[in-house]
């Protein structure tokens, strides 16, 4: 969360350091369109969905059966990388929902590989732990949205 806030102050302070004529804004040294389309994803997290299958979720009260089976998976398939409450070699979900969308949280478990490539957020993620990238561990959106439930617990 630091790296992120002072990635932000970074920016606008560059930003607000550009000056000059806007023939010298339309060079060939300017940020791609596609950095300046992610700003206001990396601006507020939340409001990053991430790249993949996921376009919506929908948050209803806590499903215990959900959690319960989420956890399985989340034991099963993650902990070689992930701990739920500790950084490891890749970041704690404990407090996700706070930090990242559903939407963004789905599409990272079942679409990491383009997630690294493409998403501003996992791209920062990937740099700060040592460039492992998450693994795809091929689950389905049913089994992706269970591990999501468990996630809720951990706040």
């Amino acid at each position: 969360m630091k790296y992120t806030v002072f990635l932000f102050c970074v920016s606008l302070t560059i930003a607000s350091c550009g000056g000059g004529s806007e023939s010298q804004e339309s060079s060939s040294n300017q940020t791609p369109q596609s950095m300046v389309q992610s700003e206001p994803a990396e601006a507020d997290p939340m409001l990053n969905k991430g790249i993949g299958p996921i376009t919506s979720v929908t948050l209803g009260p806590l499903d215990q059966a959900l959690v319960d089976e989420g956890k399985v998976i989340y034991e099963e398939l993650c902990t070689a990388c992930h701990k739920p409450t500790e950084k490891f070699i890749g970041p704690a979900p404990a407090g996700i929902m706070s930090r990242r969308s559903p939407e963004w949280i789905m599409n990272m478990i079942l679409n990491p590989e383009q997630m690294v490539k493409e998403d501003p957020i996992a791209k920062k993620l990937l740099v700060e732990y040592n460039m492992a990238p998450m693994a795809n561990q091929n689950l389905t959106e049913d089994q992706a949205r269970k591990v999501l439930e468990y996630f809720r617990t951990l706040e």
